[in-house]
């Protein structure tokens, strides 16, 4: 668990739409600190296209052959511990994969990194409001 300060409504549901857009911005947010602290370097974030959106777009090393991993981050948050089977990463489901997949493209595409390996990521985020903490998932490498 980590320890937070975020103090926005305690039900998806009975959120306006600035506070659901201030919420899910936070929570990308804390996803970055994670990605940022586990050494990913953070290249974007909030990368959208007609036919897909990327939350955050980080770069990894890898150790074993010193190689550059664009990773393509998809962060799902509840702001409160989820029941059992509405956990936030059981919202991205196949054809979400897809569309991040088709903007992935796109920005390697953009940016010239045909050369470089990449993937998707999930980070799920679940809050605790009443104990002020988050947990934090890292599901690695996603993609279809």
């Amino acid at each position: 668990m980590i320890k937070i300060g975020w103090g926005g409504a305690t039900h998806h549901s009975d959120m306006n739409n600035h506070n659901y857009i201030e919420f899910g911005s936070f929570a990308e947010g804390l996803a970055e600190k994670f990605l940022k602290d586990r050494g990913y370097k953070i290249l974007g974030r909030n990368y959208r296209k007609p036919w897909g959106e990327i939350d955050i777009i980080a770069e990894k090393l890898c150790e074993e052959d010193g190689n550059k991993t664009v990773i393509f981050v998809e962060v799902k948050a509840s702001d409160s511990p989820a029941p059992k089977g509405f956990e936030p990463e059981k919202r991205v489901n196949n054809d979400k994969i897809l569309r991040i997949k088709r903007a992935a493209q796109t920005y390697i595409q953009q940016k010239n990194l045909d050369d470089r390996s990449w993937q998707i990521d999930l980070i799920a985020i679940e809050f605790n409001k009443d104990r002020g903490a988050a947990k934090i998932t890292h599901f690695k490498n996603i993609g279809i």
